[in-house]
């Protein structure tokens, strides 16, 4: 079968970066791979990162990101090409070779600069022995690779087992492979804007998308966009606004009456959205970090919020309240095309731990709730466990709690995006055909009375 590569017109264009960039590239991948860190915290902590030129930048994130997103076809070029597998001791030859094929097969970078620095890297990391081995890989893939890529199962090889049989089992195999597919594609760039999305599409060069999202076709400079120091708008995948409209959507009276808790609310895009329209929202949030993070957008975008730096598991309002959004921690396995290091990170043990966390949660949230009062769960996760799984638990156990069901119309999504329970699940296979979107559960409670 063949794969989705990425954009090779603009990939061809990349200049071949010197020893340094790929220095820090290869001690940054080798940190997300041994310690299990995200890709974004690592580059946000190098100091080796920031001190690159921007170009430099551009290139060890877009490097990273690559081998990271195709790191099963990888291998299987690297096991093609060897008689025996590499020891577990020789875990930086293995890096240096995961990160030469990514140049040689997806980035395109001359194949001559790409042996030329690997080999060097070898030295550098002190593995002088294997520079044989990295040269005949290398050289060899730059003659095999493309055609043995293009002929390779992506969807497969660059989905781990354990996630392929969780998907298969839970939405059958044709969807599972569409996931696995929208994964391997660079995602665009989503603005949630306050106000009157086609004149901001229009002067932002993009497309308005199920309502109130700007789609843009690529990553940019945010902070270079018209709109950006006025906070017209603000960054947030059209799956992550779902939760705050449909909320919104299930409220009734006037909204400036209301008062809204937003639990986990950090960076802030759905305290955003909640205080855009006029709901009286308290954020809260675990982390003094993300809620400084949280602050600082409200600020930009001239909105107000109460914020409040808590345990949302313990805290409680001073009294119940009419609206409350919960978008729990997760696996945010609905992500990955945002975060291709989520399926080395993450395993089953992770999920069940987090789904604990989840049901103190929901169950908090419903404490919180007052009569009469509407409260939306929603995790950017596409295991099942983490979403209808906590929801019905609730269910069972609170006969104050029942289903609103979400009409297809309050979303904008494809109609397939809503359960037979009358909850959405989106995944990164809907609008495909115009780049995709995160893979998102909500379901939407209310409290009789």
């Amino acid at each position: 079968m063949s794969s989705e590569a990425p954009n090779a017109a603009n990939e061809t264009r990349l200049p071949a970066h010197g020893l340094r960039a790929r220095t820090v590239a290869l001690n940054l991948f080798q940190e997300v791979q041994t310690q299990r860190l995200s890709l974004d915290d690592v580059i946000a902590n190098s100091k080796a990162y920031r001190q690159l030129e921007a170009r430099d930048r551009g290139f060890v994130r877009h490097l990273l990101s690559s081998t990271l997103r195709y790191l099963g076809q990888i291998d299987t070029l690297i096991k093609h090409c060897l008689d025996r597998p590499l020891p577990q001791r020789a875990a930086a030859v293995r890096a240096i070779l995961r990160l030469g094929i990514t140049q040689i097969v997806i980035l395109k970078t001359p194949a001559h600069a790409v042996v030329d620095t690997a080999v060097r890297l070898c030295v550098q990391s002190r593995q002088p022995g294997q520079k044989g081995l990295v040269n005949a890989v290398l050289r060899r893939l730059s003659r095999e690779g493309p055609a043995l890529f293009e002929a390779q199962d992506s969807a497969r090889l660059n989905t781990p087992n354990w996630l392929w049989e969780s998907w298969s089992a839970a939405y059958g195999e044709e969807t599972c492979r569409g996931i696995a597919l929208a994964h391997l594609r660079e995602p665009p760039l989503d603005l949630t804007v306050k106000n009157d999305p086609a004149c901001w599409a229009e002067k932002l060069g993009g497309s308005v998308l199920a309502g109130n999202t700007v789609r843009l076709d690529a990553s940019k400079d945010i902070t270079a966009l018209a709109g950006y120091d006025e906070g017209a708008w603000w960054v947030q995948d059209v799956a992550a606004s779902m939760p705050a409209r449909i909320l919104l959507s299930g409220l009734g009276g006037e909204l400036e009456k209301l008062t809204c808790i937003d639990l986990c609310a950090a960076p802030g895009g759905k305290t955003a959205q909640l205080a855009a329209a006029g709901l009286k929202v308290i954020a809260v949030d675990r982390s003094p970090r993300r809620l400084a993070r949280l602050r600082e957008n409200l600020q930009r975008l001239a909105l107000d919020a109460e914020i409040v730096s808590a345990d949302a598991t313990t805290w409680r309002p001073a009294s119940p309240v009419g609206a409350i959004l919960l978008d729990a921690p997760c696996s945010a396995t609905g992500t990955i095309r945002r975060h291709p290091d989520i399926p080395g990170n993450k395993n089953q043990k992770e999920i069940d731990r987090l789904c604990d966390i989840q049901e103190q949660l929901i169950s908090a949230a419903a404490d919180m709730l007052a009569p009469g009062g509407v409260l939306v769960y929603s995790v950017c996760s596409l295991q099942p466990e983490e979403g209808p799984g906590i929801v019905d638990k609730l269910l069972s156990r609170r006969d104050d709690l029942s289903r609103r069901k979400i009409a297809i119309s309050e979303t904008g999504l494809p109609p397939d995006a809503v359960t037979p329970a009358g909850d959405i699940r989106s995944f990164p296979s809907h609008f495909a055909e115009k780049g995709g979107m995160d893979g998102f559960y909500i379901a939407r409670l209310q409290r009789r009375g």
